[in-house]
């Protein structure tokens, strides 16, 4: 099954850093739009950042920007999310998601199964 798997969480102290990883087998990422979402306890999942497959532009939610990065590393076939200040308000688990053509909450070709982040002292 084609599907993107998620990893580098875990349990972090406020103003930490973490990195996940999207890595896919069996597609590019290259050809896709990837983007992260994240879904905490109790709320609907949010949009958190993405990068287009065609101009490589990128857009971050107001609640990260300036803290998160997204990058890719096509050698490895790979898709990042640098985290840094992190806080207890980023608690949630993060989902990976690739299309297209354009990735958004309602569209994507596929989806990963997430992974925890924690935040918290």
């Amino acid at each position: 099954q084609l599907q993107p798997v998620e990893s580098g969480g875990g349990l972090v102290q406020p103003g930490g850093s973490l990195r996940l990883s999207c890595a896919a087998s069996g597609f590019t990422l290259d050809a896709y739009a990837i983007g992260w979402f994240r879904q905490a306890p109790g709320k609907e999942r949010e949009g958190v950042s993405c990068t287009s497959s065609l101009d490589r532009s990128t857009y971050y939610s107001d609640s990260v920007k300036g803290r998160f990065t997204i990058s890719r590393d096509n050698a490895k076939n790979t898709v990042y999310l640098q985290m840094n200040s992190l806080k207890p308000e980023d608690t949630a688990v993060y989902y990976c998601a690739a299309d297209s053509l354009i990735v958004s909450q309602n569209r994507a070709d596929y989806w990963g199964r997430g992974t925890q982040v924690t935040v918290s002292s």
